[in-house]
């Protein structure tokens, strides 16, 4: 408990001591420019207060500028003629708009019958349009107009100088100055001075706390170029005053007196007591700073934030919330301390003390909450593959998900952005209608032409969906429904017509189901016919020979049936592994290049005493020049070798059966016909099923498995066995590729 205690006070301290140092040199960033100074007298603000007053002095002592004598200099170019002729366009122009103004009013007076008022107007307009019309006959007349427009100017600026004489008047008693023309002589001055007395023993460094001197290396001498502080009227005054430009070498100074006597006196010892404020309070934060430095290098403050016990809960937080938040909490904490930093600028010392006090406080708390969020975020980021976690559960990685997955279909994404921007738009209409309703004449076309037909749009679409949630929903329940019906080229229609298909398939792998559940029934049984009735055999003649009266006789033929029955079931048996391993596809070909003509002629080479004991009349067609092939021929022999015993099983007695090889567009194909010896199913894919036999009383021997295992490595060559049949005619085409 004493360790904990111990921790939080090590953690506390050290917060206290980081956010006061960091407080400091913020301080130093901020404030620098302001006071880090020689004095008050370097500032920008007292810089603005002499140059008021000095420009107060050029407007009322030094130069003697005499409002009658300056309306003498007034001249007119042709420029200003001109411009003054032409300021409102050519002469039709100003005619054609007093006529314009005038035309209302005076038909309104004839309207409402009152001559008098329509005489008056008529009697103004004629006035103007003479008035103007003198304007372009003649330059005088313009002249004159010019002269007393300037005039008028003159009058203004004089007017506007004689309200700051109240500012001069408080300038003159806080500054002293005295300043001489250097061309006349003459001595402006409001120091009590006599002219055997030095300017030395009035204005000096013992008396004043500032002293300006003209001529200066950074001012030259004091000049009155500049005669208007007024944008107005510079360029009336200006050009009238400028040939009367003097100027003056001497002082302007500031007495030491009380600082209640003097506000510009009071700035400079106020600017004093800031300005030791400032270097104290900057100083010793960047050395607290540093301390602070130093300690968390010495002990990690890091160490003392319990990360195990929150860390889960934190870690739910999406990463750039996390991130965000940990940027929101920096910035309010800059903003503290921002405001710390000119606590001490506008009180004095107590309030001072306080309000800094109280203030380290909150933004200290702000400072711990954000080294919290970044000691737990930092944990969190510990090693790339969570960090990459995080990120794919982010806000802003789900919603460029949303959005990538919104323009997957281009054409949809580009929809929905076209309607929300519809949507978005009128809304915002909507609001600036209400505000000012002189829109609504815009508005409501728009809203006729663009907005009716977008919703009538989303109406349709709504519904067109909801349709074809019905039909999933009826489709998931099993219910055969007619199929959604396909409108348009939208991607609902083509949905919609996705779903048809699926529920098509689903009819058909439900009838697939339905088949193969059938088959394998069938299965089932005829594997058990099949390998029972050899094996009753074997079981039957071997208790015979268990006789022990038994002929020799008799005893060979039981022995010769058991050899027959027990190769038979080894057949069988051999057949359905074989059958196994070509459906798994778990077998390997031994592929080369196999004359197709010659293979098939071996495969009925080891018939032929068969085939010449049968009633069937075989016809073989085969070209004269080989054909090649890359194929297992061991496994190819297999599939001639079924075939043809399924001829010789299964073909009517005293029929033709027809076997020819061709190529056809680097295809060999290979062609068995014979006429059946029993009636065959309409379904032909069933006879490709294992021990799915044409003979279906099975009288003969056979496994079913021959034309099963033959399609099985016609499939493994990547080739087609086809069936065909028409009537009692049984067609087998066996195709594959000679390159």
């Amino acid at each position: 408990m004493d360790t904990k205690l111990k921790n939080k006070s090590i953690f506390v301290l050290w917060i206290l001591l980081f956010t006061f140092g960091l407080s400091g040199i913020i301080s130093g960033l901020c404030n620098g420019k302001d006071y880090i100074k020689k004095d008050y007298f370097q500032t920008q603000q007292f810089e603005g207060q002499l140059n008021q007053f000095v420009d107060y002095l050029k407007m009322f002592e030094l130069t003697s500028i005499n409002k009658e004598e300056i309306k003498k200099k007034i001249t007119v170019t042709d420029e200003e003629i001109e411009e003054y002729r032409y300021r409102y366009g050519d002469l039709s122009t100003q005619v054609s708009n007093i006529k314009s103004q005038y035309s209302h009013k005076i038909q309104d007076a004839l309207l409402g019958e009152n001559k008098e008022v329509a005489d008056t107007y008529i009697a103004e307009r004629d006035k103007k349009i003479e008035d103007i019309t003198n304007n372009f006959k003649s330059d005088e007349y313009v002249r004159a107009k010019i002269v007393k427009e300037k005039e008028q100017k003159i009058n203004e600026y004089f007017r506007e100088i004689e309200n700051h004489r109240s500012n001069f008047v408080r300038y003159k008693a806080l500054f002293k100055y005295y300043l001489k023309n250097t061309t006349t002589g003459e001595v402006y001055t409001n120091v009590n001075i006599t002219s055997s007395d030095s300017i030395d023993k009035f204005i000096n460094n013992k008396n004043m706390v500032f002293i300006q001197s003209y001529p200066s290396p950074k001012y030259g001498y004091l000049s009155t170029e500049v005669q208007s502080n007024f944008g107005g009227y510079n360029d009336v005054i200006t050009p009238l005053t400028e040939p009367g430009m003097s100027k003056f070498e001497g002082r302007i100074a500031l007495p030491k007196a009380v600082s209640s006597e003097n506000p510009i006196l009071a700035d400079y010892y106020d600017f004093q007591q800031k300005q030791k404020v400032f270097l104290i309070y900057t100083i010793s934060g960047i050395i607290i700073f540093l301390l602070s430095i130093y300690l968390n290098r010495k002990t990690p403050v890091a160490q003392f934030i319990p990360t195990g016990k929150w860390q889960p809960y934190y870690n739910r937080i999406p990463i750039d919330i996390a991130v965000m938040l940990l940027a929101f909490m920096g910035i309010l904490t800059l903003l503290f301390l921002t405001m710390n930093i000119s606590l001490y600028l506008h009180q004095n010392l107590y309030i001072y003390v306080r309000n800094t006090l109280f203030s380290l406080i909150i933004t200290a708390l702000f400072v711990t909450l954000t080294f919290i969020q970044g000691r737990f975020l930092l944990e969190r980021a510990k090693g790339l593959a969570n960090l990459k976690i995080d990120w794919q559960k982010s806000l802003l990685y789900r919603a460029y998900q949303g959005i990538k997955g919104t323009f997957l279909i281009r054409s949809v994404g580009i929809q929905i952005f076209i309607i929300l921007s519809i949507v978005f738009a009128f809304g915002v209409g909507t609001a600036i209608v209400l505000i000012e309703s002189n829109f609504v004449i815009f508005y409501v076309p728009l809203f006729i032409m663009i907005c009716i037909p977008t919703f009538i749009v989303i109406i349709k679409c709504t519904g067109y969906f909801n349709r074809i949630v019905t039909g999933t929903n009826e489709l998931a329940c099993g219910n055969s429904k007619p199929d959604i019906p396909v409108t348009g080229k939208s991607a609902l229609a083509a949905l919609a017509a996705n779903i048809n298909t699926l529920k098509h398939g689903i009819t058909i792998s439900q009838k697939e189901r339905a088949k193969s559940e059938r088959l394998k029934t069938e299965l089932i049984t005829n594997v058990s016919h099949d390998l029972r009735t050899p094996l009753t055999s074997i079981i039957t003649y071997t208790e015979l020979l268990k006789t022990s009266d038994l002929a020799n006789e008799e005893r060979t033929a039981y022995v010769e049936i058991i050899d027959r029955k027990s190769k038979r079931l080894k057949v069988l048996i051999d057949d359905l592994f074989e059958a196994s391993k070509m459906a798994s596809g778990n077998i390997e070909l031994v592929e080369e290049k196999v004359d197709i003509v010659q293979l098939l002629q071996q495969a009925l080479a080891e018939y032929n005493e068969i085939i010449e004991e049968s009633t069937l009349q075989f016809r073989v067609t085969n070209p004269d020049t080989p054909v090649y092939a890359i194929v297992d021929g061991q496994k190819l022999w297999r599939v001639f070798d079924n075939l043809i015993g399924n001829v010789l099983k299964y073909s009517l007695e005293n029929t033709r059966v027809y076997i020819s090889v061709k190529k056809t567009n680097d295809k060999a194909v290979i062609i068995f016909k014979n006429v059946t010896k029993y009636e065959l199913s309409e379904d032909i894919d069933e006879l490709f099923e294992r021990f799915k036999r044409s003979d279906t009383s099975r009288h003969t021997e056979g496994s079913g498995l021959g034309l099963a295992i033959a399609k099985s490595i016609i499939d493994l060559h990547e080739g087609s066995l086809d069936i065909e049949v028409d009537g009692d005619l049984f067609k087998v085409t066996v195709s594959l590729s000679t390159r």
